[in-house]
């Protein structure tokens, strides 16, 4: 591995980054499919300058800028310049709806609110009720934001930020269905990007295949944050696209993908190992990359994947090695500076092989969650280990593999769904009495989100019905893959539903 990243003095993220690609601002920074390359001083350049339109709109170091946007190189820009000015950055996923958009508006109490031009009418009510300034950003360069971005001045500096200062604040949804947001600190996420940096030995000739969208910490944090240390160019796609893809693999060393897009690779015939000559290494996050479909890739690319296990809270938390056995459903060790157990619910070690409650303790935390103080301390144990909510067990030599998560969230094409979120919506629509929301095998999603629906007496609900209620207030990835109407939900004795019965007795529900 080799980097010219030199610790800073200024602890700003934008700092340690700068001090990776210093001496290759003249080096392709984001090379995109059919349209422009970038250098690393282009870019840097163009977030000067959005740091002054930003600046010019009243944004300050500390203040919030919410973004929900389309991939493109001018998010990436926006992304530099609020962490050069010491701004908190929350990004949200561009599935979510107006009503969703609304509730983070109003939490997260923004100074501005980034929106794609198209979504400015009906998201402009919404930034005037939490006092946010809407501005546009789109793909081509375009919206509001961007032409301010062209006239402002730039600004120069970069703010001389504390490590424990905010950077980032991602949403995260809980069993109540209300959204967190999780505060990282600039010390939190370059912990993370120089972890990854080391343990993923990232070459400064590396060239990453990025196809991932860069709303959630895998897209913009695992992916861009490596590749930034280390001056490296990335494949900057707008999103997975089949055939662009097995295109751009001869051009790339490094993809890192979750496991809907490695299915879908797996069934193109252009998928090879002669395809995949040029990559050095395949990441697979986000969600579990199944045992089956580990060995398929080995056989059709003939690399391994690594896979990683992390989360918004903490960053990367494991990693398979990039030497040494990487066997199918384990997730690696922890990642350096990072602690691990598995404990029982004394939070007393469990032997070796034994599941337990996943617990862990590092640098890359993250320093609780927005305005939730007591619901922040309730995630720590009295010693300070972050309660994950996952199950997992430990090999002899430290390796975890993940059995479940004590919750009953949902992992469906790589993103997070809470059950009780989406029960909540379907309980509302009319003819429904009650429902349960589970995950079920799914060979493209992982996950699918499948509703178990008990109707009123005189209820005449059906699937359209129910998702003609929810379309406008659940993003569409959030929505159910299937409805099965029932007569009742199991029940245990203190008529707690029992959805391990659900997905025990219709684990083959997607496969027939």
């Amino acid at each position: 591995m080799t980097s010219n990243a030199i610790e800073p003095t200024n602890r700003n993220l934008y700092a340690l980054f700068r001090s990776g690609f210093a001496d290759r601002l003249d080096h392709p920074f984001l090379i995109i499919p059919g349209g422009a390359t970038l250098t690393y001083g282009d870019v840097e350049t163009r977030a000067m300058h959005m740091a002054g339109a930003l600046t010019m709109l009243g944004v300050a170091t500390g203040d919030h800028v919410v973004v929900q946007i389309d991939k493109s190189s001018d998010g990436v820009a926006l992304y530099l310049a609020c962490l050069r000015m010491g701004v908190v950055f929350v990004t949200l996923n561009t599935a979510y709806t107006p009503d969703e958009v609304a509730f983070f508006l109003g939490d997260a109490q923004p100074t501005v609110f980034v929106c794609r031009p198209a979504d400015a009418a009906t998201l402009q009510p919404f930034a005037d009720e939490a006092g946010a300034k809407l501005v546009t950003l789109g793909v081509d360069a375009d919206g509001t934001l961007a032409e301010a971005t062209d006239t402002a001045p730039k600004i120069v500096d970069i703010v001389d930020s504390k490590g424990t200062d905010i950077a980032c604040m991602l949403y995260t949804s809980g069993t109540t269905g209300r959204s967190k947001g999780a505060m990282l600190t600039h010390d939190g996420l370059a912990a993370t990007a120089k972890g990854l940096h080391e343990v993923w030995g990232w070459q400064r000739d590396d060239v990453l295949l990025h196809v991932l969208p860069i709303f959630h910490v895998h897209g913009l944090f695992v992916a861009l944050h490596p590749a930034m240390l280390g001056g490296s160019s990335v494949l900057f796609h707008p999103k997975f696209e089949l055939d662009a893809t097995l295109a751009a693999l001869p051009d790339a060393t490094v993809m890192m993908a979750v496991p809907t897009i490695y299915n879908r690779l797996l069934q193109a015939d252009q998928f090879t190992p002669e395809q995949c000559a040029s990559m050095r290494v395949f990441t697979s996050g986000s969600a579990p990359l199944a045992a089956d479909k580990h060995e398929d890739f080995a056989r059709k690319s003939g690399h391994v994947v690594l896979n990683r296990y992390g989360m918004t809270e903490a960053g990367i938390i494991t990693s398979s090695p990039l030497d040494g056995e990487r066997p199918a459903g384990t997730v690696g060790f922890a990642m350096p500076g990072l602690e691990l157990r598995v404990v029982d619910d004394t939070n007393q070690p469990m032997p070796e092989g034994e599941p337990g409650m996943v617990q862990i303790k590092g640098d890359t935390l993250f320093a609780g969650y927005w305005q939730l103080p007591e619901k922040t301390a309730s995630e720590f144990t009295d010693d300070g280990f972050f309660i994950t909510g996952d199950i997992g067990r430990l090999d002899a030599e430290g390796r975890l593999t993940l059995d479940g998560r004590s919750g009953d969230m949902i992992i469906s094409g790589g993103f997070n769904v809470y059950p009780r979120e989406v029960e909540l919506c379907i309980n509302e629509a009319e003819g429904v009495f009650e429902s349960a929301v589970v995950g079920l095998p799914h060979d493209d999603l992982g996950e699918g989100v499948t509703a178990f629906v008990v109707l009123t007496s005189e209820g005449s609900a059906n699937a359209e019905s129910i998702e003609e209620a929810i379309g406008s207030r659940l993003a569409r990835f959030k929505q159910p893959k299937r409805y099965v109407f029932i007569d009742e939900l199991p029940r245990n004795a203190m008529s707690k539903v029992q959805k391990v019965a659900l997905r025990r007795d219709n684990a083959d529900l997607y496969s027939t």
